[in-house]
């Protein structure tokens, strides 16, 4: 999977502590290494992560190695983008997107 620096990888495994579990409003990217937009949106999740590391926790998942997590959230195109807070999911966007857009969906929710 194309990681983008400062961003976790999560799995099935530790999905729901990492994730569900989490103090922070956290930013999932469903990725997978296939997806051309995927790998766009690397450096703006890096910079996201370093940017707003104390208000959002952002992590990437790769649909192919963990398909649990993948269908119980039905994702079905890449890269999909989903915030939980308090372990639930509160917001779902889909497709690669400027920084600045991203900033301003996310506003509601940090």
């Amino acid at each position: 999977m194309i990681r983008a620096a400062g961003v976790a990888e999560v799995t099935d495994a530790d999905f729901d502590d990492e994730v569900l579990g989490a103090e922070l409003p956290v930013l999932v990217e469903f990725t997978a290494d296939w997806c051309p937009p995927c790998r766009q949106m690397s450096p703006v999740l890096s910079a996201l992560a370093a940017e707003a590391s104390d208000r959002l926790k952002v992590v990437q998942l790769d649909v192919d190695t963990n398909p649990v997590t993948t269908n119980a959230y039905k994702v079905l195109s890449m890269p999909t983008f989903m915030v939980f807070r308090g372990g639930e999911p509160v917001k779902s966007m889909v497709g690669a997107r400027p920084k600045r857009r991203l900033l301003e969906e996310l506003s509601d929710v940090m």
